[in-house]
């Protein structure tokens, strides 16, 4: 129902968040933090069908756990990640990156094999800065 009169909605930043870890995951801290297809934090992989979080702020192991056993603090923002051979170029900063691992983005989705890291907000000699919201 739409409201009425005035609400006082809840309010956070927003780019400090936590996420239930998938099964069988170790997500180490800095990595590129996706979700799976059913909500699971997990590092970032060549997949199809994962959504890029942010950067893990410290170490999760849920190696020998179910899902959501634990979870991980991830901050939302820009972060440096491994330009991977498929290079992202200058030509490309306000364009999408793709994941290729937890430490490493790609210029292109590897022939529809790879889910978008974020947006390419600038690149360094050693680094290309993705930004994940």
């Amino acid at each position: 129902m739409a409201l009425t009169k005035d609400r006082n909605t809840p309010f956070r930043e927003g780019d400090l968040v936590s996420h239930p870890v998938a099964a069988a995951k170790k997500i180490y801290a800095g990595a590129l933090v996706v979700l799976n297809a059913t909500g699971y934090a997990e590092p970032g992989s060549t997949a199809t069908t994962l959504k890029a979080v942010g950067r893990a702020e410290v170490f999760a192991d849920n190696s020998t756990g179910l899902d959501g056993a634990v979870s991980v603090s991830i901050r939302r923002g820009a972060f440096k990640y491994k330009n991977h051979t498929d290079a992202v170029t200058r030509a490309d900063i306000g364009n999408s990156c793709y994941i290729v691992d937890d430490e490493t983005v790609a210029k292109t989705n590897g022939t529809s094999t790879r889910s978008a890291a974020g947006k390419v907000i600038d690149l360094d000699t050693d680094g290309v800065w993705v930004e994940i919201r």
